[in-house]
């Protein structure tokens, strides 16, 4: 299923990608998105696979009870799942473009089940992009709990 997964994913990139080609700032912001919905599925199946092709191998992640990771601890921490993530929904992204980079703010919800308890945690995000070439990349990303 993962495999099928990640050919979806793999097919949307290029074809949003070809998007980029022209000029940064045309469907941009469009592509961003995508990218942004196709990181949280990823994320909710444990695709490491996407979400590596989704980051920059210098990205610094920081998470939102402040701890700082790279990107090889964050696909680790994917990949090790302990937290058994059911559902993640973006609420609202706004996009910010300067030139070859943009900056998307956001809030999203985490649902699911942590030491057998269900848990719902609400949070916004900061996510930095550049374009690489022909393809938009994360370079760095950070989130912050919404606390009621």
């Amino acid at each position: 299923m993962r495999n099928v997964g990640f050919a979806m994913f793999l097919v949307c990139w290029t074809v949003l990608a070809a998007g980029a080609q022209n000029s940064p700032d045309v469907g941009s912001g469009t592509t961003i998105l995508a990218l942004e919905h196709a990181w949280d599925q990823a994320q909710e199946s444990g695709d490491v696979k996407a979400l590596a092709a989704i980051f920059d191998n210098s990205l610094i992640y920081i998470d939102y009870d402040g701890k700082l990771l790279t990107k090889a601890e964050y696909l680790a921490r994917v990949k090790a799942n302990n937290t058994h993530i059911q559902q993640i929904v973006a609420e609202e992204m706004i996009v910010r473009m300067f030139g070859n980079t943009a900056i998307v703010v956001g809030s999203y919800r985490v649902k699911g089940v942590d030491n057998g308890k269900p848990y719902l945690r609400r949070g916004r995000f900061t996510d930095t992009w550049v374009l690489s070439g022909k393809n938009w990349i994360c370079v760095a990303a950070a989130a912050t709990p919404i606390l009621h």
